[in-house]
């Protein structure tokens, strides 16, 4: 058997250490196959774990497993693993990763991390306003202008809401949710409510299937990125600059900070920006 050592950790968290999405890092997953990254992500039953490998084309490599199946990209993970790889390699304040969805820049100051995410792309949505609505337990009404499928490194479906009351009202029907099809064949879902520019706040909530029940998530990186892709598309070559809340329904509450540049500063698209603080908690080994 070897030893692995491990940082635990808390990503886009408020000031309460005990806040923000869990994450599970592997400092040197060197000697660890597939099979028994995937099986130690389960062992650990977080929503995501990663394991940093050496890189030839950036700071470090890194493979990211829920305890499902393994991801090309996500958010929480890319930001939390990259405070680990900052102390590991005396990287400083801006580093690169490597990830099955390309190279993904992150900077920080001081606890609060910032990923570029990779160019968007997006689709329409099949079904109907009606249909999405009775997908998501809410009523047609609720549904604002207008849903879309977004991939800014991993496609899913972005469904603008009438109001805070709604998202907060949103169920998804588990013998239903799995009509909504990624491009990969996954069901996930990110519902928002956006106060507008003068309040630069947005109310969200992200479900996503296991097994036969609908989970949640505290807080989602990368529907913060395709919510960004989102107003690239209904708001071509502004600038946006939203303080994202989510997790208050798990009573995890997160906050994430989503900037997208003016397409006139970055050229044509703009980039898109996904912050948030990263706290480590502990740090521990397994053998394996």
């Amino acid at each position: 058997m070897a030893s692995y050592a491990f940082r635990i950790l808390n990503v886009f968290a408020r000031e309460s250490r005990l806040t923000g999405n869990p994450l599970c890092v592997f400092e040197d997953a060197e000697g660890l196959d597939a099979a028994t990254q995937q099986a130690l992500a389960r062992q650990f039953n977080l929503s995501e774990t990663t394991f940093i490998l050496p890189s030839a084309r950036a700071t470090a490599r890194v493979r990211i497993f829920t305890p499902s199946y393994e991801m090309p990209f996500a958010g929480h993970p890319t930001l939390g693993t990259a405070h680990v790889v900052r102390d590991l390699r005396a990287a400083g304040d801006a580093l690169t990763l490597e990830m099955s969805a390309g190279i993904i820049p992150v900077n920080a100051q001081g606890p609060r991390w910032t990923l570029a995410a990779k160019a968007h792309r997006w689709r329409e949505v099949a079904q109907s306003r009606a249909e999405i609505a009775a997908i998501l337990g809410l009523e047609a009404a609720d549904i604002a202008e207008r849903p879309l499928w977004v991939n800014a490194g991993k496609e899913q479906l972005v469904v603008p809401l009438a109001s805070d009351d709604a998202v907060r009202r949103a169920r998804p029907r588990a013998d239903a949710f799995s009509q909504l099809k990624s491009e990969d064949g996954q069901s996930m879902a990110y519902v928002f409510h956006d106060a507008g520019d003068r309040a630069a706040t947005v109310l969200s909530r992200f479900f996503f299937p296991s097994g036969p029940a609908i989970l949640e998530d505290p807080a989602t990186g990368s529907a913060c990125a395709n919510l960004g892709g989102w107003y690239r598309v209904m708001r071509p070559g502004e600038g946006v600059e939203r303080i994202v809340a989510q997790g208050e329904s798990v009573l995890r509450p997160s906050t994430l900070y989503l900037s997208v540049a003016p397409a006139s500063a970055m050229g044509e698209g703009g980039r898109i920006y996904v912050g948030g603080r990263v706290i480590e908690l502990g740090r521990g080994s397994i053998e394996v």
